[in-house]
């Protein structure tokens, strides 16, 4: 086959302007092959080379004392737990290809997080996810949140890691294009770490796991572009998963690590055996030669461009140490998986590829990654105009509710707030059975077998808060996901995190990326969890609008000793209600104004980080102390809902008797979301402990109430039985979906 014809036009094509093609004139001296065109386009694709973020990345806290591999180092950032033990967890989006194909895009998307996480040397233990829909009364947004679902579900299923939290929510900014975050998590020996390296001249470098085939070419490229009404034109692009071949590539890979057969591996996600093969060359100041006639392929007829660029899943690349190639074959027989040496580690620095006996590329390898000859961009960037007319919305001209009591069933009705039931029910949520917190709780609590060690694990984010305050919604997404892992009883340690907006090269939206990130790294550092790494995913738009800017935040939490793992529910009638923090009233972004008045506006709550920190402490150290019977952190729907979440919660549906004071509206104390605010139970007896302990932080709280046998009452505005509430708050999504 003749190949195209090498211009401006073709790498315009190819998502490549004129600046970056005559850069690549520059490096080669020479008009690339076809081939090299795609090479490029792919690894300077914003999905591979962050070239329009990076720069605002770095600004964000990367070192701590528990990092021992930090941001950017490797696939996943790593944290060290004591005893020899560490933890590889990482978050990513596959949001394009979910948006065209839901099953198969949600189930790569996990697929290659866990791939992450094991190439490390790290074997997983739990997954998590983090999801973003239009309005469920939307026929293809139930098609897309059905099929999300299914494909994360039988993927982590069949794979056999447990996905054991996450969050939903549903909102029309994410219509046309939906959010798929998945989150892996896994345990690694300190000396056990896998590094994605070439080292050593001479070394063979070898491909295993499944053949490569046509499927997901061009993946990286499409995942940074906006999604048009081409996009389901798109579906070759989207990758193709079979997790019981990534279930023994797992096991392949951490038996030859174990073995110390390796000089690196890498799994090939994005941009295929090219990302792999130059990141492992540029990080070890190596080359490598690879002979795409040895690939092993599931497809006649592949042209060099599409081996090279092709995302077929379940396929690693490893640098084999001298003298170990029959042993990493045997391993890959044992596992029923192919493998092939289909190239060399070389001292040049060049990725070379050979076809049929010709150099079909040759490309200095450090020119196409991250921190080498990729490019890095400063975007133009201005505060919306929409920010001035919402923020300066008199939110106290809204009506009072007639019937508060109706507003709390409506809240607890709303997808956004009611049990995500029928998402985990489809989820083996116990497999491996070190699940000690089952979902639904404010943050997913896993065993580390062998100690008394547990992990609590968080994702969250509120997109309207960052909408409507960037940075101020950065901050929250950050202390939100630490306080919940607080509320189960875990120091919170780490952060990676997932950061989805629109379009970069719309200054609107780069002024929302820079603010939101400029939050996060002051949370971060306020609360001494420093970010790990993750992925940033522009180009979250359809032909009307762009998403609610969305940073996801995976919370990594360490609990020394699962005795003290906390649960939300109320657990025995007759305990005291205690709120740690203060009632402001602050509506602005809530579930309530957008449900209630169909309204996105006013300010998002404000947030003291030195105070949420206090509060933080303050539960760690009641928890540890033994004084507690529950924590609920008040978040979405506020104070009223955490009460009723936390009585639905309960195994004997017990109620609360709860006395407020309303300086403020009453509707604005009961459902504002005011941060820094966590709702405590106890045994009247540990109360003087309790408030010793809230008094040595110097924090407000107050008694509220009491746990009781029945009914959820608050004054004399809201009465109702809780076993309706917890029928509403358990049956809202599934009945949605039952008109698929």
């Amino acid at each position: 086959m003749l190949e195209p014809i090498v211009d401006p036009i073709l790498a315009k094509e190819h998502g490549l302007n004129q600046e970056e093609y005559e850069q690549i004139l520059r490096i080669l001296g020479r008009v690339p092959t076809f081939t090299e065109l795609g090479i490029f386009s792919v690894m300077w694709s914003e999905h591979c080379s962050y070239k329009n973020s990076i720069a605002v990345l770095k600004t964000m806290p990367r070192d701590g004392e528990h990092l021992l591999v930090k941001a950017g180092e490797e696939n996943a950032g790593i944290v060290d737990i004591g005893g020899g033990l560490a933890v590889a967890f990482k978050i990513e989006s596959h949001n394009h290809p979910s948006a065209v194909e839901p099953y198969q895009g949600a189930a790569t998307g996990l697929g290659g997080i866990l791939r992450d996480i094991f190439s490390m040397g790290a074997r997983p233990i739990a997954a998590l996810d983090s999801l973003r829909f239009g309005s469920l009364n939307d026929a293809r947004v139930r098609y897309l949140f059905n099929g999300v679902v299914k494909g994360i579900g039988d993927y982590g299923n069949c794979f056999g890691v447990p996905t054991v939290g996450g969050e939903v929510y549903f909102d029309e900014s994410y219509q046309g294009n939906p959010l798929v975050n998945c989150m892996a998590v896994g345990i690694v020996k300190h000396d056990r770490i896998a590094k994605a390296i070439a080292e050593e001249p001479g070394s063979a470098v070898v491909i295993f796991g499944s053949s490569t085939g046509r499927d997901g070419i061009h993946g990286a490229t499409f995942a940074s572009e906006e999604i048009d009404e081409t996009a389901e034109d798109r579906r070759p692009q989207v990758q193709v998963g079979d997790p019981f071949a990534e279930k023994l590539l797992l096991e392949a890979t951490l038996e030859m690590i174990e073995a110390d057969l390796l000089v690196g591996v890498q799994d090939m996600g994005a941009a295929g055996i090219t990302c792999s093969s130059s990141e492992m060359a540029a990080k070890g100041e190596c080359g490598i030669e690879l002979d795409l006639d040895k690939v092993p392929q599931r497809e006649p007829g592949m042209t060099p461009y599409e081996i090279l660029l092709s995302e077929s899943q379940e396929r690693m690349l490893a640098v084999v140490k001298k003298g170990n190639e029959e042993a990493v074959k045997a391993i890959c027989d044992k596992w029923d998986l192919e493998s092939m040496i289909i190239g060399k580690v070389t001292s040049d620095g060049c990725l070379t590829v050979r076809s049929k006996g010709e150099i079909v590329a040759e490309i200095p390898a450090e020119t196409l990654v991250l921190g080498g000859g990729a490019p890095v961009y400063f975007r133009e960037s201005c505060q919306p105009d929409y920010l001035d007319e919402l923020r300066t919305f008199d939110l106290q001209s809204l009506p009072e509710p007639d019937d508060y009591t109706e507003v709390l069933r409506k809240l607890l009705s709303s997808p956004n707030i009611a049990s995500k039931k029928w998402v985990f029910q489809q989820y083996d949520h116990m497999v491996r059975s070190n699940t000690l917190t089952l979902p639904g709780s404010d943050s997913a609590v896993v065993r580390i077998k062998g100690t008394r060690k547990g992990l609590a694990l968080s994702t969250d984010c509120n997109g309207k808060y960052v909408f409507l305050n960037p940075r101020r919604g950065g901050q929250i997404a950050v202390a939100e996901a630490a306080r919940n892992v607080v509320c189960s009883g875990a120091q919170p340690i780490a952060i990676t995190n997932c950061l989805n907006f629109g379009n970069p090269y719309k200054p609107e939206i780069f002024w929302q990326f820079k603010e939101a990130v400029a939050g996060i790294g002051e949370a971060c550092r306020a609360l001494d969890t420093p970010v790990t790494g993750g992925n940033v995913s522009f180009y979250n738009e359809n032909p009307d609008s762009a998403v609610f800017p969305t940073p996801v935040i995976g919370m990594l939490g360490l609990i020394n000793d699962i005795a003290h793992v906390m649960t939300s529910a109320f657990e025995r009638a007759g305990d005291i209600i205690l709120l740690l923090g203060e009632n402001r009233g602050e509506i602005g972004g809530s579930e309530y104004l957008q449900l209630q008045f169909d309204r996105v506006a006013g300010d998002c709550p404000g947030l003291d980080l030195e105070f949420e920190k206090r509060v933080q402490d303050c539960v760690l150290a009641l928890i540890r102390a033994g004084l507690l019977s529950s924590a609920h952190d008040v978040s979405d729907g506020g104070l009223a809902v955490a009460l009723a979440e936390s009585c639905i919660l309960s195994e004997e549906s017990l109620g609360v008797h709860v006395s407020l004071n309303f300086e403020d509206r009453a509707d604005f104390v009961l459902f504002g979301e005011d941060q820094s605010r966590i709702v405590l139970s106890l045994p009247e007896f540990n109360l003087n402990g309790v408030n010793k302990i809230i008094s040595q932080h110097n924090l407000p709280a107050g008694t509220i109430g009491r746990v009781t046998e029945k009914d959820l009452v608050i004054n004399q505005l809201i009465k109702c039985d809780v076993a309706e509430l917890r029928e509403l708050y358990s049956a809202a999504i599934s009945k949605r979906m039952q008109q698929l």
